[in-house]
Formats: structure tokens, sequence, C-alpha cells
């Protein structure tokens, strides 16, 4: 039988160990092989220098990215030709490229109900308090709410969503996720027969949500003389955000574009920890005072950022001087590229702080579950939120020392989270206005917000030699930092950082 054609994916090509290749521990001249193999870009060169390598390469061989010339690199390549290369030179890493996604609580249709002739068509209308309709806001109607099985639509200009919905009966819970300005919703066990009305309450910037009822409102110096690097979907802009800098690690895209990609999601976590509004005007996060940098990872419309981004990402953070490193990802399985990223920032003295994933009490996700992140779950805190918010579906038991503290019915939970942090309803900046979001996307920054303010405490630590001792240091003051809360370590880890 005729061998079938391979098609050419992506892989990250790595050394034998972190993200460069050095003589303690790669083989002698494989630091010079990724130096001219990160040459070899063009076709010609590509097959001359195989050729001298000893190994076979197609005509989709490509040499994409790179993040040090003796070091990893995004090729494309067929299998054949990956085996072909790994070959030639042993010492080689070879894996697949995976993506991770944002760590944004969100309840989602997974079975939609299947379209029939009688199918139920309800119309769900979203305004707000004044009557005025919400455009583009999410309506999520579960006719099944723990098989999540149900349809989902986006509001018209005139605040309208139809959904279709099979047979009679009602809906479980309905959730309305506006873009920004305004809280969420949601209705249990909702008759459909006459439509729904949703009105939603507005974003008052000087309401106590969960970070500051523990936090309050930073003073103006706050972290000042520490760098945290957001690695995310872009920062800003924003008038409460300022953004040292940055780079837009994915591949093919400009390098210069480190602004928020539309999604919202990295502007608000840079928010959480460095924005520098004064409510009731605009919002503070919990260091206004550090260097804020941006590290995009999401492409434009992506929904997934890759390994090697990430791994890029944290490699430029590092040579940046970030002192912190929030990433509010997860997801995807464990894999050499992003581990050999964090634990070269933790070699070089930045300490990496992960959100532990929003898969409802599953198990901690990836990067988190690496045992040289700082894994963080999230809690959560009755009368931090409006009554009617989708926040109110959040909240699970058991409860802690203080029986209005929750860890979130979405944190992902184990034996590798090290902290809590604040996750529901946080209160942050957005392209084009402040809005409301849940998640351990939301934790993490919290709890890297909080670092920054300690380690603007601490001269000595900050002025360490980067390396190893220096991230340990810091890592240690944070985690001792924490107050117990009263739940199992294996939802709290150490407990909240509080002063």
């Amino acid at each position: 039988m005729r061998k079938p054609v391979a098609r050419p994916q992506q892989y990250v090509v790595l050394p034998t160990r972190g993200l460069r290749a050095a003589s303690a521990t790669s083989g002698a001249g494989l630091g010079a092989f990724l130096a001219r193999l990160n040459e070899a870009r063009s076709a010609p060169t590509v097959k001359t220098f195989a050729a001298s390598a000893g190994f076979k390469v197609g005509p989709a061989f490509k040499v994409l990215d790179s993040i040090h010339d003796d070091g990893a690199k995004l090729v494309e390549m067929t299998a054949d030709t990956a085996q072909d290369l790994l070959a030639a030179q042993p010492g080689l890493r070879i894996v697949p490229v995976v993506y991770y996604r944002i760590a944004l609580a969100r309840r989602q249709i997974t079975n939609r109900v299947k379209a029939a002739a009688t199918a139920l068509k309800i119309v769900v209308t979203v305004r707000s308090r004044d009557g005025s309709p919400i455009r583009g806001a999410t309506v999520v109607a579960f006719k099944d709410f723990e098989n999540r099985i149900g349809a989902q639509g986006t509001t018209s200009a005139q605040g309208v969503a139809k959904l279709s919905l099979g047979g009679a009966g009602k809906i479980e819970r309905l959730y309305v996720y506006p873009k920004v300005g305004f809280w969420g919703a949601l209705k249990k066990n909702v008759s459909v027969e006459d439509g729904i009305e949703v009105a939603l309450v507005p974003v008052a910037l000087d309401f106590v949500d969960g970070l500051r009822n523990y936090y309050g409102n930073a003073p103006d110096g706050a972290g000042a003389g520490v760098t945290v690097g957001v690695v995310d979907t872009g920062v800003g802009p924003h008038p409460d955000l300022v953004v040292e800098g940055g780079t837009n690690c994915v591949t093919g895209e400009d390098a210069d574009d480190f602004g928020d990609n539309g999604e919202g999601h990295g502007s608000h976590v840079g928010g959480i920890i460095a924005a520098r509004g004064t409510p009731p005007d605009g919002l503070r996060g919990l260091a206004p005072g550090v260097a804020l940098r941006s590290y995009r990872v999401f492409g434009k419309g992506a929904e997934g950022a890759s390994n090697f981004a990430i791994a890029k990402a944290i490699d430029q953070a590092v040579k940046d001087h970030c002192d912190l490193i929030n990433l509010s990802l997860g997801g995807g399985p464990s894999d050499p590229a992003t581990q050999s990223a964090v634990h070269a920032a933790r070699e070089q003295g930045c300490l990496v702080v992960a959100a532990t994933g929003n898969d409802d009490r599953g198990p901690v996700s990836f990067p988190a579950a690496d045992p040289l992140c700082i894994s963080v779950s999230a809690l959560g805190r009755k009368g931090t939120f409006p009554k009617g918010s989708v926040e109110e579906g959040d909240v699970m038991g058991p409860s802690g020392t203080d029986a209005d503290e929750f860890i979130a019915a979405f944190s992902n939970v184990g034996p590798e989270v090290n902290l809590c942090g604040t996750g529901v309803g946080i209160l942050s900046t957005v392209p084009g206005g402040y809005a409301p979001l849940s998640g351990t996307s939301m934790a993490s920054p919290a709890v890297a917000g909080y670092a920054a303010r300690l380690l603007s405490q601490l001269p000595d630590v900050l002025a360490m030699p980067r390396d190893q001792d220096r991230s340990d240091a810091i890592a240690k003051a944070l985690l001792q930092a924490a107050k117990d809360r009263g739940f199992a370590a294996e939802m709290q880890g150490n407990g909240l950082p509080l002063p």
C-alpha cells in the first residue's frame, strides 16, 4: 500500500533543556546547529543546510519564527521530516504546537438543541434599567444546565436576541453577558411563553466589589520600582492604564502591536494589577505604581494562544527585567515549550503567577499545574455583586471560616493550588469603559498585583541578583503573606494574600 501523503504541521524545536542550547545541558554543536537552522529561511538555503546536516526536507519545510538564534524555533514540516531532523540531531526536543485559552468563566452551550420545524422560538430583550436597549450582549439559555444543552445568541441594536429551543417548557438558567458598562444577569427556571425581558444593572465605579472589599483603593505609589508583565490578549489603550511597553509575540503579526486585540481580557487583567484611575470617575488596581508591560500572545480574532507564542512572551518579559509575570490562561496539555520558559524565568529571578482554570472544580490546568508557577484559584464573597447578577451562579459550598466566602463553583482546584485570589465579579478596565468579569483569570492578577505591592516594600529582595534565589525570595514573601480562609488546602493553598 502506498504511504499516504503527509501534511505539514507546526512544531516547536527546542534544545535538550531550556530555551537556549548551553554546554552544560546540550551536546556539542547543538547551539551552532540551531543557529544555522535559524538562518535557513529560503528554499535553496534550507536544502543546502539539510544536506550538510544529514536530514531530508520537503517543500513544506519552513522556519517560521525563533526565540533565540541558538534556541527555540517554530518550524512547519511534515511528521516524516520531524523524524529525520531528530535522527540527525537526537539532542533536540521536537514538540507539537498546542493552544491555550483565556481563563475567563463564562457559561457556554456545549450541546445545542437540535433544530426542528416545531422548535420553540424565544425572544429575549435586554435593556438598561432606564429602558435603553443593550446591543452586543451574549444571551445563553440552558434547557438542561447540567449537560449544557440549550442555545445562545447576541442581542441586536434593539437589544433583542432570538433563540431556537426544541419543545415547550422552562429554561433552567438564562445568562446575559454584556460587553461593557453593565453587570450580567442570571435568571433561573424562566417561563418562555411570552418572551423574556432582562434589565441590567449599570456599573458604578464606586461599587465595592470583591477586590476592593479586601484591598480598598491603593495609594498612588503602590508597587513602585516593580515591573509586571501581562501575557495575554494585549493591554490598553485605556485612560486608567499606563503601559510602559511590550511585544506582540504572535508569529506573523506586528511586534509593536501589543495593545488589546479587541477581546478586552488583557486590559481587564492589566487593570486589576495597575489601573491608575480614581473612583467614582475611574478604577484603581492593586499596584498603580508598577511599570506595566504587555506581551500579546492571542492573535486578532484568535481563540487560542500557542505554546510557542507564550514561551516567546515569557522569555521577552524576562529580557525586559519583569519581576512578575501573569498568565491568565491555560487549559492545554503540559508541554515542554511553556514549561521551559517558566523554569527559565524562575532561574533568572522572575516569578510566574498563573490561573488554575475554570472547569467547575476540575483539576488544575497547565501551566498553573507546573510546580514553579504560583497557582491561583478563585475566591468569591457574597454581597460584592448585585442581586440577580451572573455571579450568583458562582456561589458554591463549602464555606470557610467566614460564611460569606466561597471558592467559586467554576474554579479548578487540586494539590497544586498555592493561593486563592479574588476572582468573582471583579470590576476593571476594558476597551470603551469598565466591566465586571469572573474567572481564575481575575484571581491570578489580583495575586500578582498584591505581590507587586509587597515586593515594592522589600528593597533588599528587589536588589538581589536575578537568579533562582531572588525568585524564591519573592515567592516566599508572597506565600507567607497569605491568610488562611478556612478552606481545604486543595481549594485555597496557603490562603488569600492580605496585609
